[in-house]
């Protein structure tokens, strides 16, 4: 472990998932601690969301060049359907890997986001996941995200200095598809991935846990307004729900860790299972990658002084 991330250690006292120097009350602290995930209200302005939501739109349209490495996703029952409309809001239900678009690269540079950033990875941010999520009206069960951990795709930790930041660009209900949530499966610590057994099919490299907790286990649907945003642990269980509505519901995401957070081996773990399918995406479209190198990609300073040995 890093010098700097030892004296993180040192500085949580009688907290583990958050650090000092954020903006986090005590009592948010303590809600964080025990329930894995943070609520903050209307962080975002109408311009902001207007600004962010119109990018996605001329990505979607074509009419903006992809930078490179990132990934504009049509949902796998698009796919199977075929023909009709291939692009536009209609068809992308997916843009990820943004990080080198200025405009997107607002929202993970927002001085409202890194105040509380700063409570759950330090001083040394990195944006390490990047995503604008659209849920099309009517794309039928495949919309779901199945439970899951983040933490399952990141080759490095510690998990306690990562966190999701989840901002909502049009109201999440349970109509559209919201965010689910199991308070305090952070606490759990990893646990075994695999593809669920849907019949519709499932989005590639879209992993659900694969003992879930029993249907009388505490859950919450997370419905919020067009401007909200949730931070969250890594080891959360969450997911979302199908789009059953006539409208959209888009959202805005990126995972963020201390910038001397360290690689670790995945060899040998479940983990790996689902690297491999993650190196046979990028490999069609980038030839032969490493599964480190992707990562290292998707990598990008928010702000602070990172860690030579560091990601």
């Amino acid at each position: 472990m890093s010098q700097r991330l030892e004296l993180l250690q040192k500085q949580m006292s009688s907290f583990q998932y958050t650090v000092d120097g954020g903006i986090l009350t005590k009592e948010e602290r303590q809600f964080y601690e025990e329930n894995g995930f943070l609520v903050v209200r209307q962080m975002f302005t109408p311009e902001e969301i207007k600004e962010w939501t119109q990018r996605f739109r001329e990505y979607a349209d074509g009419q903006l060049e992809r930078k490179y490495g990132m990934q504009v996703v049509r949902d796998i029952s698009l796919v199977k359907r075929g023909g009709g409309k291939q692009w536009g809001e209609e068809a992308i239900t997916k843009i990820q890997d943004w990080q080198e678009d200025e405009i997107l690269f607002k929202f993970c540079r927002n001085p409202k986001v890194i105040q509380y950033l700063k409570s759950f990875c330090g001083p040394d941010i990195k944006s390490v996941h990047t995503m604008f999520i659209n849920k099309p009206p009517n794309m039928g069960k495949t919309s779901r995200h199945p439970i899951h951990q983040d933490q399952v795709y990141f080759p490095f930790g510690p998990a306690d200095r990562i966190a999701a930041g989840w901002a909502a660009l049009e109201d999440a209900n349970r109509e559209n598809g919201c965010l689910v949530v199991y308070p305090g499966t952070h606490k759990v610590g990893p646990v075994e991935h695999c593809y669920p057994d849907w019949k519709e099919g499932v989005n590639k490299a879209y992993w659900g846990v694969k003992d879930m907790p029993p249907e009388s286990a505490p859950k919450i649907h997370l419905e919020m307004k067009a401007g909200d945003i949730v931070f969250f642990h890594p080891y959360l269980f969450h997911g979302s729900g199908e789009n059953r509505s006539s409208s959209f519901r888009k959202s805005i995401c990126c995972h963020f860790a201390s910038a001397n957070c360290q690689y670790h081996d995945i060899k040998g773990t479940f983990h790996e299972n689902l690297a491999k399918d993650i190196i046979a995406y990028a490999s069609k479209k980038f030839g032969h990658v490493n599964y480190l190198d992707i990562w290292r990609f998707k990598c990008r300073l928010v702000q602070g002084n990172p860690d030579p040995l560091g990601l």
